[in-house]
């Protein structure tokens, strides 16, 4: 008998039918099917699939009394109560470097859409708008690049970014000794340095409004921010007043604090790109974020560590 799974997040027809080869899915992404399921199922649910927007509540594993694995189908997973799964025994794991590439190379698109302001241009072409009338857009290479978070995804935010021809600086909750970058020991600090500020730290409680005015104030009216990592990160009212205020270049967003809803407080400051938290999404990075799911889970029920744990 296939043990059962509950799905708590959006899969293409494709993907889910490749976990219900090996599972006992029930198939949850909305909040009322969610709900519904853990109601009257919830005694039966042996794994759940989220991922760290979608998380899983204490009260909701609570109700799942055979539960014995969590994953997260991305990196993040703030909003899985890991402290409920470490009390249960419960392992937690998710798909970390499985979009590692797909989420970088969104992150070079936002800041070059933005610095050499290409959606501006666009709409300037379409209204039969020639360059002479247009002010010049900034090189992009040979400036400074900040990066928030020198994970895997931050690392590679930096590899691309040395293509580009720039210096490169970043914080770390602690200096990374492999890294051969400037290291920064706050925020504040490296955005004073930086021509464009790029953030791929994980959301939380730790890093709720990390980017907040005095920040966006030393990046400066010639500095750009992009965020690919947690809309929490950054303090949205604060960007779009430093925006109007023309204390900060730009902004390309991929996330922000109002998600799913669009940050509409945003939508007429001036040079700001906006994404659908996509940067993540592409065919090649979710199919391999569901294989590693599907690794995680058969390491699990044979007894092995997972492919990539959490806890």
């Amino acid at each position: 008998m296939k043990p059962a799974l509950l799905v708590l997040v959006q899969l293409e027809p494709d993907h889910l039918a490749l976990v219900s080869q090996q599972y006992d899915v029930v198939y949850a992404p909305s909040a009322a099917q969610r709900a519904e399921a853990v109601a009257s199922a919830g005694a039966t649910f042996r794994a759940v699939l989220s991922n760290g927007t979608t998380g899983i509540t204490a009260a909701e594993i609570d109700a799942m009394p055979k539960l014995e694995l969590v994953c997260a189908l991305g990196a993040g997973y703030e909003n899985i109560d890991i402290a409920a799964c470490k009390a249960r025994g419960i392992a937690v794991g998710n798909g970390a470097g499985t979009n590692d590439s797909c989420v970088a190379d969104h992150a070079m698109a936002l800041l070059l859409a933005t610095v050499r302001r290409v959606p501006a241009l666009d709409r300037a072409t379409r209204d039969g708008v020639w360059r002479n009338t247009l002010p010049l857009p900034p090189n992009l290479s040979g400036k400074r690049l900040g990066i928030v978070g020198l994970g895997t995804i931050g690392r590679r935010i930096a590899q691309r970014g040395q293509g580009f021809d720039l210096e490169i600086g970043y914080h770390n909750r602690s200096p990374r000794a492999d890294a051969p970058f400037q290291y920064f020991a706050n925020v504040m600090a490296l955005a004073e340095w930086a021509d464009y500020l790029v953030i791929a730290t994980p959301g939380g409680a730790e890093t709720r409004h990390m980017v907040d005015t005095p920040v966006l104030r030393a990046l400066g009216p010639s500095g750009y921010l992009v965020n690919i990592a947690r809309g929490s990160v950054v303090n949205t009212a604060a960007l779009a007043d430093a925006l109007r205020a023309g204390e900060v270049g730009g902004a390309g967003l991929d996330v922000y604090e109002s998600e799913p809803k669009p940050p509409v407080e945003l939508f007429d400051c001036p040079n700001v790109v906006l994404t659908p938290h996509v940067a993540g999404w592409s065919p090649e990075a979710v199919l391999a974020s569901v294989t590693q799911f599907i690794e995680n889970a058969r390491r699990h029920f044979a007894g092995e560590p997972l492919a990539a744990p959490v806890n």
